[in-house]
């Protein structure tokens, strides 16, 4: 029998939104895989810090991602050591961004990436389209997308999470264009998986099965429940989970 190795899961949060979506993954995920939520510049731990909007400032931000292994028994200091890409609606770009840059520098490519609610780079309109939208109508858009996460203090998210959310739609925008660009974009040489919410409008199944024209692997597609939240539920941790302990049982 194959040894199981240790798998990081390396994930990116949906726009506005720091790792606290991540927060209970590490009890969710199962063995053999070890969540490795990223924070990117404006929010959270790095508030201060002045948000990515351009494909160029995010792989720079991104550059020393794979050189950080973590020192655990289950996943060694070693540069096999497999690891997949997980992001969410705005972090899907995000990871699928990091996946082309890493294909074209010729750098250790993910067993695995994996979207979830966000729809493929060439689909039309979506929430990217409204990044320079005033206040209201922006708010609007986001709320008819059932867009804003539930149970947040209208004081903080107006304060805190809007400007920052407007900041990664744009980074979203710029990303879909880029993908779009023959020299920055096309299909990724690893199996991809879409992950869709069965009552998310932002990024409904039928629109995710768009991504498989973005691989030249393999493409799976799955819906768990939910809507455009879904991340913070437990049933797509756990399929995250068994998709890494089947990279750890193949090696990669």
């Amino acid at each position: 029998m194959a040894r199981e190795q240790g798998v990081r899961l390396v994930c990116f949060a949906h726009a506005g939104a720091g790792t606290s979506a991540f927060h209970r993954w590490n009890e969710l995920i199962g063995p053999g895989a070890t969540p490795e939520p990223r924070l990117l510049p404006g929010r959270d731990g790095r508030r201060r810090e002045t948000a990515v909007t351009t494909r160029e400032a995010l792989l720079d931000d991104l550059a020393g991602l794979l050189e950080e292994q973590p020192d655990t028994p289950d996943t060694p200091d070693t540069p096999d050591t497999p690891y997949v890409l997980y992001g969410h609606s705005l972090g899907a770009l995000v990871a699928y961004t990091l996946t082309r840059a890493l294909h074209a520098k010729g750098l250790p490519l993910p067993a695995l990436l994996a979207v979830g609610g966000c729809p493929p780079p060439d689909a039309p309109g979506g929430l990217a389209s409204a990044a320079d939208a005033p206040d209201d109508e922006l708010l609007g858009i986001l709320e008819s997308f059932d867009a804003v996460p539930p149970d947040t203090d209208p004081g903080v998210f107006h304060r805190f999470v809007f400007p920052v959310l407007r900041e990664d739609l744009r980074l979203a925008a710029h990303l879909r264009a880029a993908a779009l660009d023959p020299s920055t974009g096309g299909p990724v040489p690893v199996p991809l998986l879409a992950v869709s919410g069965s009552e998310d409008p932002v990024g409904p199944a039928a629109l995710l099965e768009g991504w498989r024209g973005w691989t030249t692997e393999r493409f799976v597609s799955r819906t768990v429940p939910g809507g455009h939240f879904f991340v913070r539920d437990g049933e797509l941790p756990r399929l995250l989970g068994r998709a890494c302990r089947i990279v750890g049982r193949a090696g990669r």
